[in-house]
C-alpha cells in the first residue's frame, strides 16, 4: 500500500538572514531604516544636540541633587557614559580660580547634557581618572555614577554635599557610538568658554575653529623599562 510522502515543514528564516537585510548605519551613532517609498537608505542620529547649548545639569552642593538648569530634580545620582570631558582650572561664573570638571554626556532620552564639578568633587574625578589609566582606560570606557555625598563642616559648622564617583563596565557599542559622535561634532558650552583655561584632561572636547582653545599640556611619562 503505498504510503503518503511527508511534506517538510517551512522553515523560518534565520535570524541572521534577517539582521543581515537590515540596512547597516555608516557610523555607531546613527540608526538606519529603509523609505518604503523610495527604497532608500535613511540615517537618523540617536543624540540631539544643539552645538554649544547641551541641556544643563546642575549638582546642587547645597542640597545634595541634580537638577535640570535649577528646575526638575533628577535624584542624589547621575548615572551616564561620558560622550567628552574636560578637566581645567579657570574663572567661571565670577566664583574666583577653581578646578572645574565639566562632562558630557547623553541622556536616556538620547538628549545631549553637560554637566559641572568643581573643587572637591573635581578632585574626586581626578582620582578616579588615574585609576582607569593603570587599567588603560578611559572616563569616555566606562559608565560613570556621580553621587552626592554629605560632608560636615567642622571649621564653622553645617554640611554640604560633594560628588563622588564609581563606575562599572559599559557596554563597548555605546562607548563606540559616544566616540565617533564626538569625532564628528564640536562638543561645547559656549558660556564656560574662556582663553584663560588651564588644561589638566581633555577626551573628546572641541570647540569649532573660531574659538582658540589653551594648548594640553603633554603629560610627562617615565621611560620604558
Amino acid at each position: 500500500m503505498p504510503t503518503k510522502a511527508n511534506t517538510p515543514a517551512p522553515v523560518a528564516p534565520a535570524a541572521e538572514t534577517l539582521t543581515a537585510q537590515l540596512p547597516v548605519p555608516s557610523r555607531a551613532y546613527l540608526t538606519a531604516t529603509v523609505d518604503e517609498a523610495s527604497g532608500e537608505v535613511v540615517e537618523r542620529p540617536r543624540f540631539k544636540y544643539l552645538p554649544g547649548h547641551p541641556r544643563q545639569i546642575r549638582f546642587d552642593g547645597k542640597a545634595g541633587c541634580f537638577n535640570i538648569g535649577g528646575g526638575d530634580i533628577l535624584g542624589k545620582s547621575l548615572t551616564f557614559i561620558p560622550l567628552a570631558l574636560r578637566v581645567f582650572a579657570d574663572d567661571l561664573f565670577n566664583m574666583g580660580r577653581k578646578v572645574w570638571a565639566e562632562l558630557f554626556y547623553a541622556d536616556e532620552k538620547g538628549i545631549v547634557c553637560g554637566v559641572l564639578f568643581h573643587g572637591y568633587s573635581a578632585e574626586n574625578l581626578q582620582h578616579l581618572n588615574a585609576d582607569l589609566f593603570y587599567d588603560d582606560l578611559h572616563l569616555t570606557d566606562v559608565q560613570l555614577t556621580a553621587t552626592a555625598v554629605k560632608k560636615e563642616n567642622k571649621k564653622v559648622g553645617g554640611s554640604y554635599f560633594i560628588a563622588e564617583f564609581s563606575f562599572q563596565a559599559a557596554d563597548p557599542a555605546e562607548v563606540q557610538a559616544r566616540r565617533e559622535f564626538a569625532e564628528d561634532f564640536d562638543l561645547y558650552r559656549e558660556e564656560t568658554l574662556t582663553t584663560t583655561a588651564e588644561l589638566r584632561i581633555l577626551t573628546g572636547y572641541r570647540v569649532p575653529d573660531r574659538y582658540q582653545l589653551p594648548a594640553e599640556p603633554e603629560p610627562a611619562q617615565l621611560p620604558a623599562a
